[in-house]
């Protein structure tokens, strides 16, 4: 267990002016550094079609473009979050933007497939900086707001969005154009803007945040920031977070190419109906927060999984029909299905709405049971939640490319979200049934004594 650091004039226990100040600094500066950064890791859910284009790609090879960037966004997410454990937020979120904005110029200047894979893998670097903000958040924010401030913090998903804004506009205005001499117009010139911008927001966040950072984990021995993770409550919030945002992931950067393929749309309406589903999932994770603060993080779990469950069913089922073939050799069509693409925008928007929700009930849990190892518990829980990010689109390709249905897409986060819901729910019962024997097979709590207050005087 680390040594509390409420003798600090600036923890969250002693709020004086200064660390008001500070703290709301770190929120607001980290939140906008990490919706950067998201939108950079996430780019290539716009790029990768015209990239397709140009360089020839199957389906299955741009998946694998999506799934590079993906595992490096979670690969390093637990050392990440114990680093920043020790030597503060500022200098690692400071330093992953730095680092992350050579490769993001370089694929301005890829001409294959092969150094293009390698670039996206090491833009992954900006998926990392999520742990590195919750950690850093944790320890500045009071608990009794660290649900808002967390899911707030969290809300920068939304960067998935600005690349569907931006990019079709910038790519279509400025095709075939070259500027400076050496940075090409059309999807090229998007990776050298977020490049610009990732080294000035990281001047800023440099800056602009306490040069005097905490850092709880300073002189605690490596094994005591790691003994968390023999639990397998950890383990169980990681494969909640896969489903909640793992999936989140894979989804913003698969749809676009889905709603082309399937509903024949513009690149530019493609990424205008993303962007209703990234919106939700991201900007209603602070309400998520909220919720879990005031009616805890258990029950809006069970609410997120039973709304993904209902859409993703309906979202699943191929567009077809029956046919029956009758003795005298006719056939007949029954219970035609087919899915619009309205409704299926809507029930995508709601999928959204429950991962949105779900993804800061998830992190609520972490400083409630481990205050003092936030960095390794929410640097582990993120990095298999975003490793479902890598391994998400490619089971969308290739379950495909096997079962020849669009819509498996949304079998696999079916299944995914059904083992989530069975293993929570019985991890529920089995804690009644050995905490609370007497209620274990309650349907809802006893009735209290409903006797005539005048028959107990």
């Amino acid at each position: 267990m680390s040594t509390p650091i409420t003798a600090s004039p600036e923890a969250p226990g002693n709020v004086t002016p200064h660390g008001e100040t500070g703290r709301h600094r770190v929120l607001w500066l980290s939140t906008i550094a990490f919706t950067l950064m998201f939108a950079v890791w996430l780019m290539f859910g716009i790029l990768g079609k015209p990239i397709q284009e140009e360089f020839g790609l199957t389906e299955v090879q741009l998946s694998w473009v999506i799934a590079a960037a993906a595992l490096n966004g979670s690969l390093w997410r637990l050392p990440t979050g114990m680093i920043t454990d020790r030597i503060g937020g500022r200098k690692v979120m400071a330093g992953l933007m730095l680092l992350t904005a050579v490769p993001t110029f370089l694929v301005s200047q890829v001409h294959s497939f092969g150094v293009l894979l390698v670039l996206a893998f090491f833009i992954g670097l900006a998926g990392n900086s999520f742990t590195s903000g919750v950690a850093w958040n944790s320890i500045w924010q009071p608990r009794e707001h660290q649900g808002f401030a967390l899911g707030l913090f969290g809300a920068g998903n939304v960067g998935a969005s600005v690349t569907k804004f931006i990019g079709p506009p910038l790519i279509a205005g400025t095709a075939g154009a070259t500027y400076f001499g050496i940075v090409e117009g059309g999807w090229r010139l998007v990776p050298v803007v977020y490049a610009v911008l990732l080294v000035v927001m990281a001047a800023v966040l440099w800056f602009g945040t306490p040069s005097q950072d905490r850092t709880p984990g300073t002189g605690l021995p490596l094994k005591a920031q790691l003994t968390p993770l023999r639990e397998m409550r950890v383990w169980r919030f990681s494969l909640y977070y896969v489903a909640v945002f793992g999936a989140y992931i894979a989804l913003a950067a698969w749809l676009p190419t889905y709603y082309m393929d399937n509903y024949e749309v513009s690149l530019q309406t493609a990424a205008l109906l993303t962007a209703t589903y990234i919106f939700p999932a991201s900007l209603l994770r602070p309400f998520g927060g909220m919720l879990s603060d005031r009616f805890g993080a258990r029950r809006a779990m069970y609410w997120t999984f039973g709304v993904m469950l209902v859409t993703t069913g309906i979202l699943m089922m191929p567009n077809g029909h029956i046919v029956i073939s009758h003795a005298d050799g006719s056939t007949s069509e029954h219970l035609a299905y087919q899915l619009g693409l309205v409704p299926f925008a809507v029930l995508v928007f709601i999928l959204g709405c429950a991962m949105g929700v779900g993804k800061a009930a998830v992190y609520k849990h972490i400083p409630e049971y481990f205050p003092d190892n936030v960095g390794s518990v929410g640097g582990l829980v993120g990095m298999l939640g975003g490793l479902g990010g890598f391994f998400l689109p490619l089971l969308f390709a290739y379950t495909k490319a096997w079962s020849g249905f669009p819509s498996s897409t949304f079998f696999v986060l079916f299944v995914l979200t059904v083992i989530c819901s069975v293993w929570m729910h019985w991890t529920v019962v089995h804690m009644l049934h050995s905490k609370s024997p007497e209620l274990a097979h309650h349907l809802e709590s006893p009735a209290e004594n409903t006797e005539p207050k005048e028959a107990l005087a």
